[in-house]
């Protein structure tokens, strides 16, 4: 293991392999199960690396851990200070059910739960039989107290039974397991079995209300797989793996496919969550036509700064303007290329109603979707588009469609809103929940990949930010609803906001108040691109 960040008491908190970490992966923090300690995801973080930020947490008593006792708000209220605002968590045995009573307690700060040999309860109770004989769980106990050694390596062949690595997997936990352990620690271990024996999470699980996978393995002689239906009978929401010739350590035995199945699990969480409804986004900025010039003051600024990039040597034959809203800067281009036939793209048909009042008699206005233009291969000279494409979530489609259209050398200008943009209304909402309440903006490498797999060559690049001030929340919002910028995210919450969340999101925002207001950053990126 890499050497702690920090090593408070009774948690130790260690930095997993980020060698290729560029800090704006998610974050994930993983937790290991009794008798154990961090390290036994070593060779699970090497192949994870390239996808998160990793975090491993040693529980009291184990690892770096200094000793402590099990008293589960205390413990929870402890990873609350250690750990990230906002993260995956991942929890094996002991550690997953730890970790499903953080994420029901702290639901605002958990983006998702994976689970791994884990289940609602330890120890089998009448009500809840798919889980550890009471018996056989109290032998153990009593075997740990009087004869901790010999229980420790019974424990390691438990673990690796039935597993198709099960030679293998049992030589590695032997050669690892403690020979002996010091009073201090063994009163630490005996505590976090007894803890295990009681903790019940059937309720957390009901109610839990964010992205769950619970991964169990066929041959578990811990955490018996017939509890399987049981887990989805309690939270139907939730996804149950059995993995078949799998005993109670997959992460051990299989890392390949646990690191494959976890990017898959979190790539369809952020899909999902942040996957924008066209209809919606159309619909919404329908509604916003009449206000939108009124609230588009950023939109202007930087509309006009791309102008300004427009080739002073071009003639265009055709020129379109994706993305066009009202109209505003697809009349200027029409001003700048008299001769040209210039066409306004919107997917929202209110928009372009709106500019066939309000613009130029000479300008041809289309209801079209960016990444599906209705137009035959090379026949467009330029195209230019101000704070739209952050709409488009297919990049490389969207990119290749521009390329489509444009003949060789043809232009594409377009601005478009980076990930640092609306921070704090992000952070201020993650303080509240765990729903999505503003659209997700492309990594700029997403953005560079997407316009180079095009053949895009680009000859401008800038990237700045804009931070605009407000006196009331409620300034900011407005503003956003009247630019029919609000969220349309698939993952949003239904329904009305409830007065003590709204309040609850006032609060988190008042944190970041300034002498000047409460801040809105922007991350704005102009391009200047040609076909080649």
């Amino acid at each position: 293991m890499n050497a702690p960040v920090t090593t408070p008491t009774p948690l130790a908190l260690h930095a997993g392999s980020v060698a290729r970490s560029t800090g704006g992966e998610p974050r994930l923090v993983l937790i290991h199960g009794w008798g154990s300690d961090s390290g036994t995801w070593a060779t699970l973080t090497p192949l994870l690396a390239d996808a998160f930020q990793i975090l491993t947490l040693d529980l009291p008593g184990f690892g770096a851990a200094g000793p402590g006792g099990y008293d589960l708000g205390s413990l929870l209220d402890t990873m609350a200070a250690r750990l990230p605002d906002r993260a995956y968590i991942m929890g094996w045995s002991l550690g997953g059910m730890v970790a499903t009573a953080y994420a029901a307690r702290f639901p605002s700060r958990v983006s998702g739960l994976v689970t791994l040999g884990c289940n609602a309860r330890f120890v089998a109770t009448s009500d809840w039989p798919w889980a550890m004989g009471e018996k056989v769980f109290a032998q153990f106990c009593h075997g740990f107290a009087e004869q901790p050694a010999v229980t420790l390596k019974q424990f390691a062949a438990l673990q690796a039974k039935g597993d198709r690595s099960e030679r293998e997997l049992l030589r590695t936990l032997r050669n690892t397991m403690p020979d002996s352990l010091d009073s201090e620690r063994q009163s630490s271990w005996r505590a976090a079995l007894n803890f295990l024996g009681l903790l019940d999470n059937r309720c957390a699980l009901n109610e839990l209300n964010l992205p769950t996978l619970h991964i169990l393995g066929s041959a578990d002689q811990l955490v018996p797989a017939s509890c399987a239906d049981a887990l989805v009978e309690l939270n139907p929401d939730a996804c149950v793996d059995v993995w078949s010739d799998t005993g109670h350590l997959p992460h051990r035995s299989n890392p390949e496919r646990l690191a494959a199945r976890l990017k898959r699990f979190v790539a369809d969480v952020e899909k999902n969550a942040y996957c924008i409804d066209k209809r919606q986004m159309a619909e919404s900025f329908s509604r916003a036509a009449g206000t939108y010039d009124g609230v588009a003051d950023l939109q202007r600024q930087v509309g006009a700064e791309l102008m300004s990039l427009l080739p002073a040597d071009s003639s265009p034959g055709n020129v379109a303007d994706i993305g066009c809203g009202t109209g505003f800067f697809t009349d200027q281009l029409a001003w700048c290329y008299p001769d040209a036939r210039c066409v306004g793209v919107d997917l929202a048909s209110g928009m372009l109603d709106y500019a066939r009042d309000h613009r130029s008699t000479t300008i041809k206005w289309l209801c079209a979707d960016a990444e599906q233009l209705p137009w035959p291969d090379r026949t467009v000279d330029m195209l230019f588009s101000n704070f739209a494409f952050q709409w488009c979530q297919n990049l490389p489609v969207l990119m290749a469609e521009m390329a489509r259209v444009l003949k060789p050398g043809g232009w594409l200008l377009f601005s478009t809103v980076g990930p640092g943009s609306l921070t704090e209304l992000r952070e201020a909402w993650n303080a509240v929940d765990g729903y999505a309440h503003v659209n997700r903006f492309a990594d700029t490498r997403e953005l560079r990949r997407a316009l180079s797999g095009a053949s895009l060559s680009v000859g401008h690049w800038a990237e700045r930010t804009l931070t605009r001030y407000y006196p009331r929340i409620t300034d900011l919002t407005r503003e956003l609803k009247g630019l029919g910028a609000h969220n349309v995210n698939r993952g949003r919450k239904g329904g009305l906001t409830g007065r003590q969340q709204a309040e609850a999101f006032k609060r988190a925002y008042e944190q970041v108040r300034t002498e000047q207001g409460l801040p809105a950053t922007w991350n704005v990126i102009t391009v200047k691109a040609r076909r080649q």
